[in-house]
């Protein structure tokens, strides 16, 4: 790749050597503790895993394990389930309540299925059937001291392989379909990697995707909006594509729009959602720009473009400069949607903007269930992005896009929502989840100069006396030619694009090192336009 030099190829793949000589050095001093009141007829085990590398210290009874693991660092556990004294079940609370991460493997003749259960349920890492052979024993100390190792070996050597396939496919002339695809592939390696010279590689391939995308975006965009080339689904269209045809079933249709919410944080939240859940299907569709609320989300309700919003509803359509919300009519522009598309049904409609809305919303969940299509629009992503902008704490709580994935899954697991779709899921239903537009860690500032009227969104610009350097920039000079409003005769748009972000010359340095590496939305990129379009169904 253009910005990957040999030399730092080279040093990644050195690293990668490096880390598996640590691992070496670790197996050497993992520790492992070995309690059973057999043990004398378990020495030949206990010999394969010496010459393996582990030190093997052995007990005879639980009461033992428990004083030793008291007295020394200990990794690991083999813990019979039948010794004298203490019962293994016994020993295992003790030793959980001592040293709750220690990973302990339980091993046992008996097979009754209550013995399981409460083994399981005390947290036990493993469980194995005696007679065991070295090969298991082998196998269950791997899974629990290495496995972080061996998958995060499998990762690098599997990105490895699709380094030069991704760089190629992205120097390709790419479709929205293939785009969805590369993007999909870009998520997940960047999921997978853990070790930091290989994430680094990464980055350098999502730069350059990213680059191309937005050349993608700016040579097509004209076309895609009027509807002339490849025929996308896009935030005007979403409801009619992709939420009108599930209405047919007779079964309730919940809508659930998670603003601000990009498709790697789809994948961080639904492992959780994968618990009671079926995922039908994992699409994405390319919102409108704008990437902002006022334009993706009015346009996803109302089944139109912005500039016909304001043709159509004049008095409910807000430009930049007018005063008040921007999103006070999302109810009322999908019951006209539902009109036009002859749908003559009963509807709920739900935002969400605080703790009590939340909990208002798990106590709805009965009375929605008699109606075929409900909405529920939430929005926590969005004001912690914001507040990760304004407050320290919490941009260090998000420091990156691992921890801001980490930090939506926390906040989801935890959620009135989560309780909410539990509820929901307890009858059969469908839900699609999706979102209006994404957000990127802006890191490069670029010079724009306009008047006191000119809106305050760092990845997009509007008005009619704006300075800018058209190259940084994708500019529409001809607003309504991408069906958008004009505040002025005169106006233009101009967005920025990967991940750049406007600032005023006036304290220039100030603002540049306030907004760097903040999550921002309005402009040009994959992880902003690329949106999450889910359709789950109930596993019951």
């Amino acid at each position: 790749m253009r910005n990957l030099s040999d030399k730092n190829q080279k040093n990644t793949w050195k690293n990668t050597e490096f880390c598996g000589s640590l691992y070496v050095l670790y197996t050497m001093l993992a520790h492992i503790l070995w309690a059973d009141d057999e043990i004398d007829l378990l020495k030949p085990h206990i010999l394969f895993l010496e010459g393996k590398g582990y030190k093997v210290t052995t007990v005879k009874s639980g009461r033992d394990a428990i004083e030793e693991i008291k007295k020394s660092d200990i990794d690991l556990v083999f813990l019979d389930e039948n010794m004298p004294g203490i019962s293994g079940l016994d020993a295992l609370a003790q030793i959980k309540q001592d040293q709750p991460n220690l990973p302990v493997i339980m091993i046992t003749k008996n097979e009754e299925e209550h013995i399981m259960e409460e083994a399981i349920g005390a947290k036990i890492a493993d469980y194995l059937i005696k007679p065991v052979n070295p090969n298991q024993i082998l196998l269950a100390i791997k899974k629990n001291l290495d496995e972080k190792r061996l998958v995060n070996q499998k990762s690098t050597q599997g990105y490895q392989r699709e380094f030069m396939q991704i760089g190629m496919t992205v120097s390709d002339k790419l479709n929205f379909d293939e785009w969805k695809e590369l993007y999909k592939k870009l998520v997940y390696w960047e999921m997978e990697l853990t070790e930091d010279g290989m994430r680094e590689v990464l980055e350098t391939q999502k730069s350059d995707a990213n680059r191309a995308f937005c050349k993608y975006v700016t040579n097509n965009y004209e076309e895609f909006i009027h509807g002339k080339k490849e025929n996308l689904v896009m935030s005007h269209n979403l409801f009619r594509t992709a939420v009108n045809p599930l209405l047919d079933d007779d079964i309730p249709v919940y809508l659930v729009v998670l603003d601000n919410l990009r498709f790697d944080q789809w994948r961080a939240i639904s492992e959780t959602l994968n618990e009671i859940f079926r995922t039908e299907s994992e699409d994405m569709y390319m919102s409108i720009l704008p990437t902002t609320t006022q334009y993706c989300r009015n346009s996803i309700f109302s089944g139109l473009l912005p500039l016909d919003i304001e043709k159509n509803f004049p008095n409910m359509w807000s430009n930049d400069e007018d005063e008040g919300g921007k999103n006070l009519y999302e109810k009322e522009f999908l019951q006209e949607q539902l009109k036009r598309l002859r749908r003559d049904i009963k509807f709920s409609y739900t935002k969400v903007t605080n703790l009590n809305n939340a909990k208002e919303l798990v106590d709805q969940v009965p009375n929605m269930r008699k109606n075929p299509l409900n909405v529920i629009v939430y929005n926590f992503v969005d004001a912690f992005s914001h507040a990760r902008t304004d407050v320290h704490i919490v941009r260090e709580l998000a420091e990156d896009e691992a921890a801001y994935r980490n930090v939506t899954a926390t906040w989801f697991k935890h959620s009135p929502l989560w309780e909410s779709l539990q509820r929901i899921a307890e009858k059969p239903c469908k839900i699609v989840i999706t979102t209006d537009h994404g957000s990127i860690r802006v890191k490069d500032a670029i010079k724009v100069v306009g008047d006191k009227n000119v809106n305050t969104n760092l990845r997009y610009k509007q008005g009619k006396n704006l300075t800018y350097n058209p190259k940084e920039v994708f500019e529409v000079k001809k607003p309504h030619s991408h069906f958008l409003p004009l505040q002025h005769l005169s106006s233009v748009f101009v967005f920025a694009k990967e991940n750049d972000f406007f600032a005023y010359p006036n304290n220039y340095n100030y603002y540049v090192n306030y907004y760097k590496n903040t999550f921002q939305h309005g402009g040009i990129s994959l992880e902003e336009m690329m949106c999450p379009l889910i359709v789950l169904s109930t596993k019951k």
